[in-house]
């Protein structure tokens, strides 16, 4: 709950802060387009009539000056051009003049040109009538006033376009190094959200790997308590195999032996008295394999090394399968709890090479090291990928067993194909174990 609710946090500040910053750059694009670039392009047609208006002055003077010998009328046809261009330039500025820009400078623009144009015209009407001194006059006392004031209005636009340009630019340094501290707050909420997060996941890792060890030792505990209560109960029943079955099928051969002495020679009763006798022996041979099978006595009494030189010739004999065995290393003591479960290792492992591999041979080796004890079985079958989908429990048994010896199991496939089985355990756990299992025995002795 708390990752999620985490998560939803770091999430809605995400979109959040992607909404803010799309909205301050939206805000940015329009004052560019609105103010900035409007604002320069009414400056150029500003600067554009204002170039006008300096060629009407240059042109006044001339005809001031009378320095050419051509009537003021021949002035009209430049006079003309002129005022075309003007009207275009006041046209697209009129149009692109800034929101900043009041109603009542810009009609006084447009009525201080009208006025220029009326009085224009008037000078030209007086020289065509052939009064050129009157009309030099009126270019003095009237025009040449007018044009200095137009200039000095569109003078004061620009300043004003300047002004407003520098504004915008102040603007939008503002919006920049606000969006800049937001993004500095961003990240800082940012970082806060992931370290809460991380914590947050950090505690639950460790409370879901507490768990996960808490359950890891119950199922050990578990593991080693149905193993204990298996061999317990194997052990229980090979005993009464043994000693039960075993003296009632001894005492059913004597008493057949006895009956069958009294019997006639060659009599019919005697034969079948024999039989049975026979069957008797059979059975008891069979209980005493079995027995033997579910547990072995002699691992109780002489230890693993024994119990396996005895075990694999009779894993030889029942599967027909030849078993190389070899024993490296110095001997040492190998009974108790830890020689029950290397023993199950090993039975298990040669019970899968004899149902699984289909392996006519394989191979045993008892390794006795310094400082551990290792067992490996190896064939050249068909190995795991030859085998059925569905497996016994077998290999999840044989590691459990060499868990509870602090041991190390590991399969793997040889150059030949087929499988091999390794066994490590620690010397220090087989004798631990030894010693554990003779308290155990004195104990119930006692």
């Amino acid at each position: 709950m708390g990752l999620s609710l985490g998560l939803l946090i770091t999430l809605a500040a995400v979109i959040a802060y992607s909404a803010y910053i799309t909205w301050q750059v939206a805000g940015l694009r329009k004052l560019q387009s609105e103010l900035i670039d409007r604002n320069r392009k009414d400056s150029l047609q500003l600067l554009r009539i204002q170039n006008d208006l300096n060629l009407l002055a240059v042109a006044m003077r001339d005809m001031i000056d009378n320095d050419e010998p051509y009537p003021l009328t021949a002035w009209s046809a430049q006079f003309q051009r002129i005022r075309t261009d003007l009207d275009d330039a006041m046209r697209l500025e009129a149009r692109l003049a800034p929101t900043s820009r009041t109603a009542e400078q810009s009609a006084s623009l447009s009525s201080s040109m009208t006025q220029f144009w009326d009085a224009v015209d008037r000078v030209f009407r007086l020289a065509g009538s052939g009064q050129e001194k009157n009309a030099r006059g009126q270019i003095q006392l009237s025009l040449q006033a007018r044009q200095a004031a137009l200039s000095t209005t569109v003078a004061r636009l620009l300043v004003q376009d300047s002004e407003n340009e520098e504004q915008a630019a102040e603007r939008i340094i503002r919006i920049y190094d606000r969006v800049q501290r937001q993004v500095y707050v961003f990240l800082g909420a940012t970082l806060a959200a992931i370290l809460l997060t991380g914590f947050s996941m950090i505690r639950w890792n460790r409370r879901l790997f507490a768990r996960m060890a808490e359950l890891s030792e119950r199922r050990s505990e578990l593991a080693q308590k149905l193993i204990a209560t298996q061999e317990s109960t194997l052990r229980y029943i090979s005993r009464e195999l043994h000693d039960e079955f075993g003296q009632i099928l001894t005492a059913m051969g004597a008493m057949l032996g006895r009956a069958g002495a009294h019997a006639p020679e060659g009599s019919p009763l005697r034969t079948d008295l024999q039989e049975v006798r026979q069957i008797a022996q059979d059975t008891l041979d069979r209980v005493r394999s079995l027995s033997q099978a579910l547990h072995p006595v002699m691992l109780d009494e002489a230890g693993l090394e024994s119990t396996l030189d005895w075990y694999i010739p009779t894993v030889e004999r029942q599967t027909g399968i030849a078993i190389s065995y070899e024993k490296q290393g110095a001997p040492f003591t190998l009974e108790g709890s830890a020689a029950v479960q290397i023993y199950r290792i090993l039975q298990e492992a040669l019970n899968n090479v004899a149902r699984h591999s289909g392996a006519k041979q394989a191979w045993v080796r008892l390794r006795f090291l310094p400082s551990a004890l290792e067992l490996e079985v190896e064939d050249h079958g068909a190995g795991f990928n030859g085998r059925p989908a569905k497996q016994g429990i077998g290999l999840v048994a044989m590691r459990e067993r060499s868990e509870l010896m602090a041991g190390r199991i590991v399969f793997s496939t040889p150059a030949d194909g087929g499988t091999v089985l390794h066994l490590s355990v620690p010397r220090e756990q087989i004798e631990s174990r030894d010693i554990e299992t003779r308290d155990k025995d004195a104990g119930r002795k006692n």
